[in-house]
């Protein structure tokens, strides 16, 4: 696993995890990458220290950002009150919408063209500024 400080064109900075570099350039490339903030997904690279800890050092134990305790706390409420549907969450959001399934909170993966067609359809979704934490294999 590899750790990135991103950025996007609109100014936001971020970080995330990808399996290798070449795992990022190929997420990049196909539209999978974007901003955590405003969902821009023209993102790349930002300059970034390494970090390395020996065995005699101590981790630091500073504590969260505000930013990073509210997203912590957004994620607790939406782990605990809505059901987690994966990669069906178009699907799912869409059926709810039209009435098809009991309306109920979900949450779940979508790809940006799903997303797009979502909100162009008029189903309430947002992005969220967390990962679902699921492993996929």
């Amino acid at each position: 696993m590899i750790h990135f400080a991103l950025k996007c064109d609109q100014g936001h900075s971020f970080e995330s995890w990808f399996q290798s570099s070449e795992a990022f350039d190929k997420l990049l490339a196909a539209g999978m990458v974007s901003c955590s903030v405003c969902g821009s997904p023209s993102v790349e690279k930002a300059l970034m220290a390494p970090r390395v800890q020996t065995g005699r050092d101590k981790p630091l134990s500073k504590p969260a950002s505000e930013a990073e305790q509210a997203i912590a706390e957004l994620r607790r409420k939406v782990e605990e009150s809505a059901t987690y549907v994966g990669g069906n969450f178009a699907k799912e959001a869409r059926a709810i919408h039209e009435g098809e399934k009991p309306d109920r909170p979900i949450y779940g993966e979508a790809r940006p063209e799903e997303a797009r067609a979502l909100i162009e359809d008029g189903v309430p979704v947002l992005p969220l500024p967390f990962s679902a934490g699921r492993k996929t294999n």
